[in-house]
Parts: structure tokens; C-alpha cells; sequence
């Protein structure tokens, strides 16, 4: 399919009149769309809520509409914690997932009454000797081990990842909760990342359900809810199929009528962790060609680089690049897109076929509103750039200025930097 940019070159011209690039630009009318999608997919449960993954895009004003359509928080640190409490999100609307969690973060989840997904068995003892006690109502990660498959294709390898429990650990973890006076249960699991296939969900739902039966059956445990988490992916490339929501909903619906509702849980909640599949798609990276090229390869340079954009320096990771403008240019030009960075694996494209790019030319880098702004960092002293909404009348809402200089050396409390910057 065709990768089409969700914002015209109309409306980005205008938008760089007042915000110069590079900037992440969020699609507000997508996001609710999408939002909507989520949670009409599952409400055959009743008890069905989505976590948002605040790592993906931690921005407030993304996160506040998402909060409209009945969405709560999955935080994994102190200050993803924080910003779900200064959005006034209730304690059972924050789902903390850590892992070699430091006392104070399992404090504070437990003092805005957060419900604490644990990651590894020592960590019953080590909360319990943090808070006190053990929380009436305790979530258990579930990591089987070996390779996770759907039918033949091999889709992750859990049993390298370092997160949760293993099936023994598992059960004797519930009963030990149990004994310390745990109530009701939660059972989570993350098995594959950015799964572009309607079978995932309900293949993992159809062990974590089955797994789940187990435990009630064994240790008595009043299971709540069964979490499964995110790993639902986007089609980064044009010619991947995107998931179908509705069509996972129905597997996931069809595999709780079959496992659970016999062994007496039709009443058990389905929670999601969805970040990439909720902002993914409805975010780009907007930058400027502001330079060319010319020696072993064709370059272009542009004013953002992997301080702006990770993925691609990071994993490889393909993004479509739209040339505003050009859309329907022949791609007839070779060329790797990088940025400025001293380290070369900083270029959002290798031996990618785009129309000719002249200087000032905008690039659009899509499907960058999940992990895109929010893994950003400051190697070479690069400063991260702004965040914009494109609401749903046309027009662009500043929701995070792009930082200056004086945000860089503000940490610097040992040494006044900026008082000899401006004598100098």
C-alpha cells in the first residue's frame, strides 16, 4: 500500500513559519480514531481497559486524550509514576511494570495506590520488606521461556529476555502472595514485539488463559484480570497489511469463550498495553535537507539526526520518507539521509530510491509517534525538538518546546556555566 503522510505540504509550510524544523508532529483526529477502534474491540469484557505505555510517548497532552476514551497508565519508572499522578489518573488506573525496580519507585507506585506488576520472583520478599506489606491486588509477569511461535513462524525468543517469571516460579509466586495476604490476581506477559499478524493476541491469550485456569485450579487464587500487554505492531513499510483490531478483539473474545468461561472466568478483565499500535502511526519526524553530498554515496544532510529519531542508528529500523512535494515524483535518486552526529550509524536511510531532494526540501519520516521523541538524548551537546499537535480543525497546538541551551546546561549546579556564557 502507499505510505501517505497524514499532514499536507500546505499545512507544514505554515506550520515552519512559527516552528522551524526538525519537530515531531502528532495526527490528533488518528489518535482518537484509533483510541475509538481499541476500545469498541473489546468491549465484549466488560471489565477491558487499555494501559497506555507512557514510555512510547510521554507527552500530556497526548496522554489526556487518550484518557477520554477510558484509558489508564502502564508506567515502568518514577517519573512516568509522576506524570500519571499529575494527570489525576486514579490508583487502579496506573499499571506499574518494572524491572530491577528501586525501593523508592515500588514506595511511591504503592503510595498513589498503583497496582505493582512484579517481575521476578525475589521481588515478592524485596516489596514486601519496601512497603511493608504485600498489596491486596498483585500482578505476576509470566515469561515460559523458549521461542514464542504461531503456527511455524518463529515470532520472539523469550527465553533470552530478562523479564519475568518462569512457569514454576510462577505458580509457587502466587501461592507465597497468597500466603503474605494477597487477594486478587493479575496474570501479564509480553512474548513478541511489533507483530504485524492478527494471530498474535489471541495466541498469546490462549496461553496466558490456559496458564491462568492452572493457577486457579492449584493455588485458589482469585484471578482478576489477565493482561496482555502490547507487542500488537504497525506497518512500517508500505508493503506490510496492518493489523486488523477488530479481527484480534474476535480471536481474543473467541479463545476466552473456549478456555475461560468453561472453568468458571467468564468474569476475568482483559487488560492491553498498547504503545505502538495507539501513537505509532499518528506521529512523524519533520526535518530540512540542508545539505548535499557528493563522494562514494549520494547524502543528504538534514537539521535532525538520531537525538530526534533512535530507531534506525539503533536497530536499523525502516521508515518511510515522504518528500513533501513530491509525492509523485519518479524515486529515481539513491541516497542515504543522515544527520550531523559524530557517529555514522546516524542516518535515517541507507541506499533508499526517493525522488531528487534539493536543499529545503521537507522530509516527512513517518510512523515515529511511539519510541520515537520519547528514546531522544543529548550526545554531542544536540538539543531535543519540539513536539506539535495537528488537532482535528488544521490547526498546529505547541505541546512540548524544543529545548535551548539553557536546558543542557541547567544540571551543570557545580558550575555556573550560563553566568559565564553571558559575561563572555
Amino acid at each position: 500500500m502507499k505510505k501517505e503522510p497524514f499532514v499536507t505540504k500546505g499545512q507544514l509550510d505554515e506550520i515552519v513559519k512559527t516552528y522551524p524544523t526538525p519537530f515531531h508532529l502528532y495526527d490528533e483526529k488518528g489518535i482518537r480514531a484509533n483510541a475509538k477502534a481499541v476500545k469498541e474491540a473489546f468491549a465484549w469484557n466488560q471489565g477491558f481497559k487499555e494501559y497506555f505505555a507512557v514510555k512510547a510517548t510521554p507527552n500530556p497532552f497526548l496522554i489526556n486524550i487518550l484518557k477520554e476514551y477510558g484509558c489508564g497508565c502502564d508506567c515502568s519508572s518514577m517519573t512516568e509514576l509522576m506524570l500519571a499522578d499529575a494527570l489525576h489518573f486514579s490508583g487502579e488506573d496506573i499499571m506499574f511494570s518494572s524491572n530491577a525496580t528501586p525501593a523508592s519507585e515500588f514506595q511511591f507506585a504503592n503510595s498513589i495506590g498503583a497496582i505493582i506488576n512484579l517481575d521476578d520472583f525475589t521481588h515478592i520478599d524485596f516489596l514486601e520488606k519496601t512497603i511493608g506489606h504485600i498489596p491486596e491486588t498483585i500482578s505476576c509477569r509470566y515469561n515460559p521461556g523458549g521461542v514464542f511461535k504461531i503456527s511455524n513462524s518463529i515470532m520472539d525468543n523469550p527465553g533470552d529476555a530478562k523479564y519475568g517469571f518462569t512457569t514454576e516460579q510462577l505458580f509457587e509466586g502466587f501461592k507465597v502472595l497468597k500466603e503474605k495476604g494477597a487477594k486478587h490476581f493479575g496474570i501479564h506477559a509480553f512474548l513478541a514485539s511489533n507483530t504485524v499478524t492478527n494471530e498474535y493476541y489471541p495466541t498469546l491469550a490462549k496461553t496466558l488463559f490456559e496458564v491462568a485456569v492452572k493457577l486457579k485450579e492449584e493455588t485458589g487464587a482469585d484471578i482478576r484480570f489477565i493482561n496482555l500487554s502490547g507487542g500488537i505492531g504497525i506497518p512500517y513499510r508500505p508493503d506490510q497489511e496492518p493489523n486488523d483490531i477488530y479481527a484480534i478483539g474476535e480471536g481474543v473474545r473467541k479463545v476466552y469463550e473456549e478456555v475461560l468461561v468453561p472453568a468458571g472466568m467468564g468474569d476475568v478483565a482483559i487488560y492491553t498495553e498498547l504503545g505502538r499500535f495507539m501513537m505509532g502511526p499518528y506521529g512523524c519526524l519533520v526535518t530540512t535537507a540542508i545539505h548535499e553530498k557528493h563522494t562514494h554515496k549520494e547524502y543528504i544532510g538534514c537539521d535532525a539526526c538520531a537525538v530526534n529519531l533512535m530507531r534506525p542508528a539503533m536497530y536499523g529500523a525502516y521508515h518511510h520518507i515522504t518528500v513533501m512535494g513530491k509525492e509523485n515524483d519518479v524515486c529515481d535518486h539513491k541516497y542515504d539521509i543522515t544527520g550531523s552526529l559524530c557517529e555514522n550509524n546516524d542516518k535515517f536511510a541507507i541506499d533508499r530510491m526517493l525522488p531528487k531532494i534539493d536543499i529545503g526540501d521537507l522530509l516527512v519520516l513517518h510512523d515515529t509517534g511511539a519510541h520515537g521523541f520519547s528514546m531522544g538524548y543529548n550526545y554531542n551537546g544536540k538539543l531535543k525538538s519540539a513536539e506539535i499537535l495537528l488537532k482535528e480543525d488544521g490547526t498546529a497546538q505547541l505541546i512540548r518546546r524544543a529545548e535551548t541551551p539553557e536546558d543542557y546546561f541547567a544540571t551543570f549546579d557545580c558550575f555556573d556555566i550560563l553566568k559565564d556564557m553571558k559575561r563572555g
